[in-house]
C-alpha cells in the first residue's frame, strides 16, 4: 500500500521575491516519490491568492503548476480543499492539472479509517465578518465581476486583502489562538457525533495530532499545521498517521 501526503497553507505568492519560496516548495514535494506516494492532499491555501480568468493563468505560479503537473503524469493523485486564500480553484486546476477539487469537506477513507477533511475557515462562530465576505466572494455575480478587472490589479488588489486578513487573525501563539480553538471544538463534535474517525484541518497555522473522545471510543484530530512557517506536513502510510514539523521556512 502506497502512503498519502497531506499539506496546507503554503501561501505561495505571485511575486518575483517569492521564488526561492517556491524553489523550496517544489524540493519538498519531490522528496515524495510517486513510487511510494499514490495520494498528495493540500487542505487549502495553496496559494496566497488564486483566481482563474478563463484564458489566462498568473505566470509567476508557473514553476509549482508545472511541477504539479509532472506529479500528476507519474501517477499521483492531487486534491485540493478549497481555503480561503484559493476558494476561487476551477477548471484550470481541475483540467489542466487533474486535481479533485473540494470547495468546502471532503470525505476520504485512509484504510478503514473514515477521514472528514476541511480548510477551517469560516469555522469559528465568532468569525461573522468572514462568513459574509466567503458568502459575498463566492457568488458568481461577484466572480464575473471580479473576472473583468485586469489580472495585474486582481493580483494586487488580493495582496493587500491577504495581508490584511493575516494582521486580523494572526496571534503570538497559534496553538492556543481562536482558530485553533474553534477548529479543535469542531473536530471534537464531528468525532462524538460518530461521523468520521480522523478529523483533518489546515488554517490555524498550528500543527496538531491528537486524540479526542468519540462515540465509539477514541478518535483522531489532527491539524497539519502550515508549509509556510513551520514547514509541517501529515503522512499516512497505510496504518497510522505521523506528523513532521520541520522548522522555520524562508522569511
Amino acid at each position: 500500500m502506497k502512503k498519502t501526503l497531506i499539506f496546507s497553507d503554503v501561501h505561495l505568492k505571485a511575486v518575483p521575491e517569492d521564488k526561492a519560496r517556491h524553489r523550496a516548495f517544489i524540493d519538498f514535494l519531490h522528496r515524495f516519490s510517486p513510487d511510494e506516494y499514490d495520494t498528495f492532499i493540500c487542505l487549502g491555501d495553496l496559494f496566497d491568492f488564486w483566481f482563474e480568468y478563463r484564458s489566462i493563468i498568473f505566470s509567476d505560479f508557473f514553476d509549482v503548476l508545472r511541477a504539479f503537473a509532472d506529479i500528476r503524469d507519474r501517477g499521483v493523485e492531487l486534491h485540493l480543499i478549497c481555503g480561503n486564500h484559493d476558494f476561487w480553484a476551477g477548471r484550470f486546476l481541475r483540467d489542466d492539472l487533474g486535481f479533485h477539487i473540494h470547495p468546502d469537506v471532503m470525505e476520504h477513507p485512509f484504510g478503514d479509517l473514515r477521514g472528514h477533511l476541511v480548510h477551517g475557515d469560516g469555522i469559528n462562530p465568532e468569525d461573522k465578518g468572514y462568513r459574509a465576505y466567503k458568502k459575498f466572494a463566492r457568488n458568481p455575480l461577484v466572480v464575473g465581476a471580479f473576472r473583468c478587472i485586469h489580472p495585474d490589479l486582481a493580483m494586487a488588489i488580493a495582496r493587500g486583502v491577504s495581508h490584511g486578513s493575516r494582521t486580523l487573525t494572526s496571534s503570538d501563539d497559534p496553538a492556543a489562538g481562536p482558530e485553533a480553538n474553534a477548529l479543535r471544538r469542531y473536530a471534537a463534535g464531528v468525532l462524538q457525533r460518530g461521523a468520521a474517525d480522523v478529523v483533518l484541518c489546515g488554517h490555524a497555522h498550528a500543527p496538531t495530532l491528537e486524540e479526542l473522545p468519540a462515540l465509539d471510543g477514541t478518535g483522531l484530530y489532527i491539524n497539519t499545521g502550515d508549509w509556510i512557517d513551520h514547514r509541517s506536513h501529515t503522512i499516512w502510510d497505510g496504518e497510522t498517521f505521523s506528523q513532521y514539523v520541520e522548522g522555520p521556512g524562508i522569511a
